[in-house]
């Protein structure tokens, strides 16, 4: 399944290189997803107008998500709106890569980054957090062991800027589950409310698994279909672009 949208009126520089963004889903997005995906996609064609901005929602179980994206026109440098570089991006993605023309680029994942530490620790804030929570990131989880490192890097960095200890737990295919987490932390702290931030770039599936946990305090993600994009993620994005669009010129 691949639904492409264009972000903004082309206005593509002949020397530069178009930007596509991917979000990489499991199975169809909803219409929260897709419209929290819209708001940073929008945030990022208005902070660099001269770019040919656009988005493509990519089912993960695809057999080859490089060859869903299609080629033809200016080879693009690619964004995957992922926060950890599993195997769908650093191996089903790159392995097409050259399917797309010439020049084409991807770029690294969105995570880890202090940017997205500094939006994790804000939405725990608007959550209504309080001194004595303990607090739990919810990391959708992975079968490559460098993106489970990712996520505990990503705790630490939080854990850090929120001066407390910060527990990681997974929804899926990694360990400690999120349950078992939130089940460890009553065992130990009896009584103790528990904040729950998910690691999830936007809501879906994942995000309403989070929800069901039964935490006293859950955060939503890091994009909402009801406001704006936080800035930190826009810079994000086109940092990410600026980096790949540079190592395609070097080559």
């Amino acid at each position: 399944m691949v639904v492409t949208n264009a972000a903004s009126a082309p206005l593509h520089r002949p020397e530069g290189r178009p930007l596509r963004l991917v979000a990489v889903t499991h199975g169809a997005p909803s219409t929260a997803n897709r419209e929290s995906i819209m708001r940073l996609v929008d945030g990022v064609a208005s902070a660099r107008p001269e770019l040919d901005v656009a988005i493509s929602f990519v089912d993960a179980r695809e057999g080859d998500l490089a060859a869903a994206l299609g080629s033809g026109g200016p080879a693009p440098v690619i964004v995957p709106l992922v926060l950890s570089a599993g195997f769908h991006v650093r191996t089903r993605l790159s392995l097409g890569l050259e399917r797309l023309g010439a020049g084409a680029g991807l770029a690294e994942a969105l995570g880890p980054d202090e940017r997205i530490v500094d939006v994790l620790a804000r939405r725990l804030s608007l959550a209504g957090l309080e001194d004595d929570d303990a607090v739990v990131l919810a990391a959708a989880g992975s079968n490559d062991p460098r993106a489970v490192r990712e996520c505990f890097e990503t705790g630490r960095g939080l854990g850090v800027r929120l001066g407390r200890p910060v527990t990681v737990g997974f929804i899926a295919a990694a360990i400690p589950r999120l349950p078992d987490a939130i089940e460890m932390i009553r065992e130990v702290h009896p009584g103790v409310r528990i904040a729950v931030v998910p690691y999830l770039l936007a809501p879906g599936a994942f995000s309403d698994a989070v929800a069901a946990t039964g935490a006293e305090l859950v955060a939503e993600p890091l994009l909402s279909p009801r406001e704006s994009a936080a800035a930190e993620l826009v810079e994000l994005v086109l940092d990410r672009y600026s980096a790949a669009a540079s190592r395609r010129v070097a080559v």
